[in-house]
């Protein structure tokens, strides 16, 4: 919002707010940015000297306050204080920052249908809590839009229309902004929700198009198009076109509730904002606010074989990436899980791999860095004593293979020699042993003695 200086004549201190700025002017009075003792900043507003006299004026100036404070909701400026009885009456509102709809358009050229809708959805969530409290703002319009990081604010009740309230135009007098004003407001005939509906429908025509669906020219001229000739929507979107056509009919019971239109609003968002189109609002409006972000939707979860195809390629690339953990300074890093090929000395030596997704994975316990010759070091348990390593149990199943076959080895040359025994129970008999050449005497002769 633009700021201005303020001028000689401008008060510096009013109520309790001291004032600093000029934020604008209108029909009733001016508009100042002002600041309380705890830096609080608000936008008060001041009638102008020559309407503080007037009776109906203050009348309506009061009708606004009251107004205000019936309202609840987050879409318009919260009322901080207010007198009416002053010489000059004021009230303060909450200080929105952020442009008007009507400068960022000025400024930025048409917004997207995304945004349009974002933001239609927002101010007909503000509408109906205005509706409800049983007020009808009756000047709604570009200018009296502020779009602040939190999403857009209503500002400006000073011609609103309070249920019970009396009316302060005659027939045939239009309060309100030319090619803004609803045919009924040309007329002076009363004013219902309906008459917000079509002002807003104005309001995001201008959005799309950055013209008025009304064109251009004076007062006159505005106010019979509004009155006998249809809006020209050639340059609204085609998602937004029909809405905003029922939004600008001529009789108000053709045009949606603000709560048909608030759902229908948000549906078009929804959609839009997934389209190429879609994207959040910049240069003041802020990213913070969920109406200015085109949200792109996650994508559609797999389900059946996909969801299983899916979670087994999540599990492999995850073993895959934990093949080689980092270990952590202060504590050993639990067992992950190393991928290795089916055939070699770990199937061997009794590992059980397991299949995964085509390959082997075998459990390798942590905490054992490679030693010298690549073997891997024992761990020591919590109780003192030493777990076996794989070189271990490899080398007791060589040693129970070795003492297997040792064992069978000597069974079979025992029962080869057994073997020989029945031989002498059947009658035969071996031919003794030749003697000697040397004789009885030995190889020494008698004696032991060598001859």
């Amino acid at each position: 919002m633009a700021m201005m200086r303020l001028r000689r004549e401008d008060p510096r201190v009013v109520g309790t707010f001291r004032l600093h700025r000029r934020l604008g002017a209108g029909g009733m009075g001016v508009v100042y940015l002002g600041s309380d003792k705890r830096g609080q900043r608000v936008a008060l507003k001041v009638i102008r000297p020559d309407l503080a006299e007037d009776q109906e004026f203050r009348s309506r100036f009061a009708r606004e306050v009251s107004a205000a404070r019936r309202i609840r909701g987050g879409c318009t400026a919260r009322l901080v204080a207010a007198d009416l009885d002053a010489d000059r009456p004021w009230f303060a509102t909450q200080y929105v920052p952020g442009p008007s709809l009507h400068d960022k358009v000025n400024e930025g050229g048409p917004l997207s249908p995304a945004q349009v809708a974002a933001i239609g959805a927002a101010l007909s969530e503000g509408l109906l809590a205005v509706h409800d409290a049983g007020v009808v703002h009756r000047d709604l319009k570009p200018s009296n839009i502020l779009l602040s990081p939190k999403g857009p604010r209503i500002i400006d009740f000073g011609i609103a229309w309070a249920t019970g309230a009396s009316t302060l135009t005659h027939v045939g007098t239009a309060v309100g902004s030319p090619g803004f004003l609803a045919p009924e407001q040309v007329r002076g005939a009363a004013v219902t929700p309906a008459t917000d509906i079509f002002a807003l429908g104005a309001t995001l025509a201008y959005a799309c198009t950055a013209d008025s669906p009304f064109g251009q020219g004076s007062s006159e001229v505005m106010l019979y198009r509004v009155v006998h000739e249809e809006a020209q929507l050639a340059g609204v979107p085609d998602a937004l076109a029909p809405l905003l056509a029922s939004c600008l009919a001529k009789d108000p019971a053709d045009r949606p509730s603000t709560l048909s239109l608030s759902l229908r609003l948000k549906e078009i968002a929804a959609r839009e904002a997934h389209g190429p189109s879609g994207g959040p609002l910049e240069n003041g409006a802020g990213a913070g606010a969920g109406w200015q972000r085109a949200e792109r939707r996650p994508p559609d979860r797999p389900t059946g074989q996909r969801a299983e195809e899916y979670a087994r390629q999540r599990t492999e690339r995850r073993t895959a990436g934990n093949s080689s953990p980092r270990p952590h300074p202060s504590r050993p890093p639990a067992s992950h899980d190393a991928v290795s090929r089916p055939s070699g000395p770990a199937s061997a030596a009794g590992k059980s791999p397991r299949r995964t997704g085509g390959r082997t994975v075998r459990r390798v316990p942590a905490g054992r860095p490679a030693g010298p010759g690549g073997k891997r070091t024992p761990v020591r348990t919590t109780s003192g004593g030493r777990r076996p390593g794989p070189d271990r149990r490899l080398l007791r199943q060589r040693v129970i293979v070795f003492v297997v076959v040792t064992l069978l080895v000597a069974l079979g040359i025992a029962a080869a020699q057994g073997c020989q025994g029945p031989a002498h129970g059947l009658g035969v008999e071996r031919p003794a042993p030749a003697a000697p050449a040397w004789g009885a005497d030995g190889p020494y002769g008698a004696g032991g003695q060598n001859p």
